[in-house]
């Protein structure tokens, strides 16, 4: 299925192509693009792929995770470096927290320094955001702290990386009423079924606002932090919509000239069992008081519910600012799991339209039967690459729109 998008290459990955949330692009210096990709799940730890010619991809390295009960699910490049989350599947486990590789000659990664954040109540790091070489945020807990409930194990967590040999904890915040010693009471669960946890995920940071860090936090919502002292991040405002919604706030994308935000859910449970998982569209031209303004118009429930695997909102393309990156205030695109990649002209934001989308067939091997499209990034020639959760690899696609 699809609608003003043309595949231009599929590539299975060397048959691992089970794909997380971490994809980033490196203008190498011999003039080659190389995309990075995180893996969803053991064994394999990140793939880069020479997309030079992007109906040509070819594998240029695969790595291996230390052990089996871990995963990479995202990575972030900033010029010739990268940065790498590894969340293992029980507390206290290692390696937990994030690497830092040198990429100058990708070919041959070279492991710089690891931040270690593991301890007893730890999983380790879930998501991050590097785009300007000297600073991590992200997703992760923090040995220090012990979550009142397991759930709750990921703050918002900030590292000083100017020295890449050396990071340095530098700031932290969590939802009040967490963790073990907060003055606050512990925020009110969703429904047993639905509840997912208060935790970061998202933690997004542009040049636009520095001082700004915008927060995906699951159950809990979306956080705008004042983060102009970054030892104490302050809350700015926050926007919930669950319940009555079923929770996992995933993704907060700024449109700055425009004051929009654009705010997207994660689907968590088969078969639709969770919808409605929506993308949001937000006025956002007082920080401190953000209004909903529209939802981007969904395929009817019904059409993909029995596909198999999830269906609903997740990724968005999050208008990465560095080089290699395309930016619209005017075009959002996101992932939909078997609802495939899908964009949307939001130029009025109060009737916003799909103009084209792509739904694959099943990729062999799946364990669902269905394409569970992941995650996305387009790159500055505006050519779309989208990644498959279980086992379909990697896409490449025209838009016109």
């Amino acid at each position: 299925m699809f609608l003003n998008m043309k595949l231009l290459s599929h590539h299975t990955l060397n048959g691992f192509g089970g794909m997380g949330e971490g994809m980033a692009m490196q203008l190498a210096k011999d003039g080659r693009r190389v995309l990075w990709l995180a893996h969803e799940s053991a064994p394999k730890n990140f793939t880069a792929v020479d997309v030079t010619d992007p109906r040509a991809p070819k594998v240029i390295v695969q790595t291996d995770l230390p052990h089996a009960q871990m995963r990479s699910n995202s990575l972030e490049v900033a010029g010739d470096l990268m940065a790498v989350a590894y969340q293992v599947t029980k507390f206290g486990m290692q390696p937990a927290g994030f690497e830092l590789f040198d990429i100058s000659v990708p070919e041959r990664p070279r492991s710089i320094s690891f931040f270690d954040a593991s301890g007893p109540h730890s999983r380790g790091c879930h998501q991050l955001w590097f785009v300007d070489g000297s600073t991590v945020h992200m997703a992760c807990a923090d040995p220090e702290l012990k979550p009142r409930n397991p759930k709750d194990d990921q703050v918002y967590r900030i590292v000083d990386v100017s020295n890449p040999a050396k990071p340095q904890a530098a700031g932290r915040w969590h939802l009040a009423g967490t963790m073990d010693g907060d003055d606050a009471p512990p925020p009110a669960r969703l429904a047993p079924r639905f509840d997912a946890g208060f935790r970061a995920h998202n933690t997004n940071v542009y040049p636009e606002r520095p001082d700004r860090c915008y927060l995906g936090y699951l159950d809990g919502g979306i956080m705008v932090l004042d983060i102009s002292e970054r030892s104490r991040p302050k809350l700015v405002s926050r926007w919930c919509n669950s319940p009555p919604y079923n929770g996992f706030a995933h993704t907060v994308l700024p449109l700055f000239d425009r004051g929009l935000m654009v705010v997207s859910d994660e689907s968590v449970k088969d078969n639709a069992e969770d919808w409605p998982k929506l993308v949001w569209l937000l006025d956002a031209r007082d920080e401190r008081h953000l209004v909903s303004i529209a939802t981007l118009p969904m395929p009817p429930v019904d059409a993909f519910r029995s596909r198999g695997g999830r269906f609903g909102a997740h990724n968005l393309h999050e208008n990465p600012p560095v080089p290699g990156a395309w930016k619209s205030d005017k075009i959002v695109l996101g992932t939909f799991f078997n609802g495939g990649v899908r964009a949307y002209d939001i130029a009025d934001p109060y009737a916003p339209r799909e103009i084209a989308y792509f739904v694959p067939p099943a990729p062999e091997g799946s364990s669902v039967g269905a394409v569970q499209i992941n995650d996305v990034f387009i790159d500055d020639r505006g050519v779309v690459f989208t990644v498959d959760r279980h086992a379909g690899g990697l896409y490449a696609l025209e838009m016109n729109v």
